[in-house]
């Protein structure tokens, strides 16, 4: 069955600087580097030039990463590859959800891997490798610690605090217990259950669990797994981190941009973007008197002190979201990042940031979105006369087109309003030859007939939406299985539910409806 595609601005769930940049306004365009095109990637690859030297720290911090895995064929060669001058990677990150959180998890990483064999089709002396940074520093626990199947919610409780890919995995056991019971039955029932099991009850820490899941469901596509928390690969970043707890040198800049930019913020630069971490902590590096401080510790440094710390322990300071991008390019022969409409937005306030610190700024391509539907839910769609963008439509405006569809009435006062205003017209004309307050009686008259035409038309309406009660029930029912929550399904459901009826084919079913060079809303009928 084709793919439904929706332009992104008719969904309503889209910003204006996503739909303004989609669009390439002239505006965005100081704000960005090369656009995503296919035929753009091949100046982006003249741009892009990355040490061999960090090429070897890089697939030598892999290989620690991947130590206790096993990892495909097509990831080992990809690792190896990268030690190569004519390899480059496509990256998307995220947090580390619990069993991924919400489906778009997977959406973000198919369209890095297509689009890493797009360009591999386009420019076939190059190699290219996917890329998922997972964000093991993050420290918003609250935002990963639970995920819904099937409109119920399965959250884990644990105490929180430091970066949460060391956090260890006690306790999900229980949170197992409770989603095993939900799945029922069945082969793909089984190998949910296998792929949680495996991930959370035999991995002694989240950043582990979530590598080892990651890797099952993409590792045969050669998905390489990316842990910036590593002591190696933040000695590269250490000079940057250097210049930051110095100088500050990001506030300014990524505050002019935004200013400059006109949109609203998506993120606020800080003064020292930077967080100091060890295991249980991930706090704010901050100016105090005439050195620095760690918020809410009792940590303190001098100049030289912070100094001597950053040196000897790198892997102690992490850089925010302000800060990570550029760690990210910094240790990545990276060409693009693949990201939601809040990341590229954010993204879209750095790029005086990557010009001071002399670092190419990659091509930002939004992922696709898409809605997964069902066969029964698209003939159930069809037989209600609807098409699929309408059921993007706010509760109350699909509820009168419902009304409208169906009605053997006509429900449009569009031809009595304009006759109205004709008459109206008419006699005005005559007013005006007269006394002036005779104009003003028939001025008020005129707005009394519409007002009071409208009113008809919506009470007409209403009676309508009773009688076809049913049908508008059977429209809004469908809207919210499709809308979980009154949201995109992306955003609310997790791959599992889906799973569930697909098995492992769901993945490469997704890997044929997607398009991240096309973009659009897709709506999905594996």
């Amino acid at each position: 069955m084709p793919t439904i595609k929706i332009p992104f601005g008719e969904t309503g769930f889209f910003s204006p600087i996503i739909l303004d940049y989609l669009s390439q306004k002239n505006d965005l365009q100081p704000f960005y580097g090369h656009f995503p095109k296919l035929e753009n990637f091949g100046k982006q690859m003249e741009l892009k030039t990355f040490d061999d030297q960090n090429r070897l720290i890089l697939s030598a911090a892999l290989r620690r990463h991947y130590a206790h895995l096993s990892p495909s064929l097509a990831t080992i060669a990809n690792i190896t590859a990268l030690e190569n001058p004519n390899t480059y990677t496509v990256t998307t990150g995220h947090q580390l959800n619990l069993f991924t959180g919400p489906l778009y998890f997977l959406l973000k990483i198919i369209d890095t891997i297509l689009l890493s064999q797009r360009l591999a089709d386009k420019y076939p002396g190059q190699y290219f490798v996917p890329v998922y940074w997972m964000a093991t520093e993050d420290h918003d626990f609250e935002e990963i610690a639970s995920f819904n199947f099937r409109n119920k919610k399965f959250a884990w409780d644990h105490p929180s605090g430091g970066p949460v890919g060391r956090l260890d995995t006690d306790g999900l056991v229980a949170v197992f217990r409770q989603f095993e019971q939900s799945l029922g039955p069945g082969t793909n029932a089984e190998r949910i259950r296998s792929l949680f099991s495996e991930a959370y009850l035999k991995h002694d820490n989240l950043a582990d669990a979530t590598r080892f899941l990651a890797n099952e469901l993409f590792g045969t596509y050669g998905l390489v797994i990316v842990d910036g928390d590593d002591r190696e690969l933040k000695k590269v970043f250490a000079p940057f981190a250097s210049r930051e707890v110095e100088t500050g040198f990001s506030f300014d800049l990524v505050t002019k941009t935004t200013e400059n930019l006109g949109y609203p913020a998506q993120v606020h630069a800080r003064e020292i973007n930077l967080f100091y971490i060890r295991d249980g902590l991930r706090q704010r590096i901050v100016r105090q008197d005439d050195g620095y401080a760690v918020v809410d510790t009792h940590i303190r440094f001098s100049h030289g002190q912070i100094m001597e710390e950053l040196s000897a322990f790198p892997e102690r300071f992490s850089p925010n979201v302000i800060l990570r991008p550029l760690y990210q390019e910094l240790v990545l022969p990276n060409l693009a990042y693949v990201g939601g409409g809040g990341e590229i937005a954010y993204w879209l306030q750095l790029k005086e940031m990557f010009a001071a610190a002399g670092i190419p700024f990659p091509i930002l391509m939004l992922r696709d979105s898409a809605m997964i539907a069902s066969e029964k839910q698209d003939r159930r769609r069809a037989a209600l006369g609807l098409e699929w963008a309408e059921l993007f439509l706010p509760d109350e405006m699909l509820s009168a087109l419902m009304a409208r569809k169906h009605s053997v009435l006509e429900l449009d006062f569009t031809p009595q309003r304009l006759a109205l205003e004709k008459q109206f017209s008419d006699m005005l004309n005559i007013a005006e030859k007269t006394h002036p307050s005779f104009l003003n009686a028939v001025r008020a008259q005129q707005v009394r007939q519409l007002k009071g035409l409208a009113n008809l038309e919506k009470k007409l309406l209403r009676a309508e939406k009773k009688n076809l009660s049913e049908l508008v029930d059977r429209a809004l029912e469908l809207k919210a299985e499709l809308f979980p929550g009154g949201n995109l399904q992306e955003r609310k459901s997790n791959f599992s539910e889906f799973f569930l009826q697909h098995g492992d084919a769901f993945i490469e079913k997704l890997m044929h409806k997607l398009d991240p060079l096309d973009p659009a809303f897709r709506v999905v009928i594996p």
